[in-house]
């Protein structure tokens, strides 16, 4: 198994590489939707061979009849975990095969970001998840000005932390030098809505571009 363990997270995650496995980044315009244009896992360490590498072999190695046996044993002693820190549930077979991996191990709390819920046979999978008392799926917005989607958990993108709304949990990681700390938000299943604070040159030069337009 090849686990990422990005530097702000507390946890591990299981990724696949960006935009191409993300169906959902895609707008009606056949473009790409703001918050995936500006996405920082097309940026800066993501494009290193090396980092690509390992998410090109999780797009394969998901296929394995054994996955997900060995993803149970592979989370033996995680009590976090975060599935996408990029890509996404780009197949329907592979949402099965996590909700499975999501059921066998309830010591571990699961967090799936997602865009896969705009198509109705991902949604009835990531409903039966967020039945499990261990999983969190959050649906991602495309905005990058806080706009939100309809969900039980959902996140959004906000220019800066004085753009958040009522209602909303603004992610403090930008307090912490991009780091979640002892932060556990994301997987709170009493956190609604999570505001991320727009971050990285690429995101922030987007919004910048979208404000003078306005």
């Amino acid at each position: 198994m090849k686990l990422s363990k990005a530097g702000k997270m507390p946890c591990r995650s299981w990724s696949l590489q960006a935009i191409e496995t993300c169906p959902g980044s895609i707008g009606s315009n056949g473009e790409l939707v703001d918050a995936c244009a500006g996405c920082y896992a097309t940026t800066a360490n993501y494009r290193f061979p090396n980092v690509k590498a390992v998410r090109a072999h999780n797009k394969t190695d998901w296929k394995r009849s054994e996955w997900v046996s060995d993803m149970v044993q592979e989370l033996d002693n995680d009590r976090y975990f975060r599935w996408f820190d990029s890509g996404d549930v780009y197949d329907v077979r592979l949402a099965r095969k996590i909700l499975e991996v999501m059921t066998l191990t309830p010591w571990c709390s699961h967090w799936l970001p997602t865009r896969m819920h705009k198509f109705a046979k991902f949604r009835r999978v990531f409903i039966a998840m967020e039945t499990l008392p261990n999983v969190v799926v959050r649906y991602s917005s495309d905005s990058v000005s806080g706009g939100i989607v309809k969900g039980r958990h959902t996140s959004t993108i906000i220019p800066t932390p004085n753009d958040a709304r009522s209602g909303m949990t603004v992610c403090e990681a930008y307090q912490r030098e991009g780091k979640c700390g002892t932060c556990r938000a994301c997987w709170n299943k009493d956190t609604k809505v999570i505001a991320y604070p727009a971050h990285g040159v690429k995101m922030n030069r987007l919004i910048t571009v979208k404000r003078l337009a306005a």
